[in-house]
């Protein structure tokens, strides 16, 4: 798959879906195959850092002590210390879940995070992840993670044969929408035991439209 196939699927949603009165996103659809997702190998959960933002700011919020919540005040969205976890009961945590995107934790009180908040946020795939960088010590400058969390997509299977993730807005340039699935495409085929042998297809689509195949001819 190249660029320039993602380019023009780009061009073709916005020119058969119907106009929102808001600024749609821009999904990509990867239906896998011949691929047994009960063997913990084959399951597909990465962090990528695409060339390009989203288009939509996305929302951090940090778990920390004393001794990072100055930093974490000043560059992320969403900020609880540790003395405040009591105050979050399973309702509370859904209703600040929805709000976030990524959280932050640091390192060295994990284990009361994970008291505090793994049941919510654990089923959810928002507990903060040492993948994405996002469990930090407490002299961590944290402005430069928040800056990379707005680049970052998560690409996992869960228990399905289907990877989904946004890659852009309406608003966006389709240079930047298609870098952005392009980098997608190709760290999937990456991560696959079989390569294209394990995908069925690719679906771009917006927000409110059917999505079209992407074709390499």
């Amino acid at each position: 798959m190249e660029k320039n196939h993602f380019v023009n699927a780009i061009k073709q949603l916005r020119e058969t879906a119907s106009k929102r009165k808001f600024d749609q996103t821009f999904d990509i659809v990867i239906n896998l195959r011949q691929l047994d997702l009960k063997k913990e190998d084959n399951k597909i959960s990465i962090f990528v850092n695409l060339p390009h933002n989203k288009g939509k700011k996305v929302s951090v919020g940090a778990l920390v002590d004393k001794e990072l919540s100055t930093k974490a005040k000043a560059s992320c969205d969403v900020v609880l210390v540790k003395e405040e976890f009591a105050e979050y009961d399973k309702k509370k945590t859904k209703v600040l879940a929805k709000k976030v995107d990524f959280f932050i934790a640091q390192a060295t009180i994990m284990p009361q995070v994970a008291m505090a908040f793994g049941k919510v946020l654990g089923p959810l795939g928002k507990m903060p992840n040492p993948k994405a960088g996002c469990v930090v010590p407490p002299t961590a400058d944290l402005k430069p993670l928040v800056e990379r969390l707005q680049k970052i997509a998560k690409l996992e299977t869960k228990n399905e044969l289907t990877i989904k993730t946004a890659v852009g807005t309406e608003k966006m340039k389709d240079e930047d929408i298609a870098d952005n699935l392009n980098l997608v495409y190709t760290s999937i085929l990456n991560a696959l035991p079989q390569g294209k042998e394990n995908i069925k297809n690719v679906l771009v689509k917006l927000t409110m439209s059917k999505p079209i195949e992407v074709k390499e001819k």
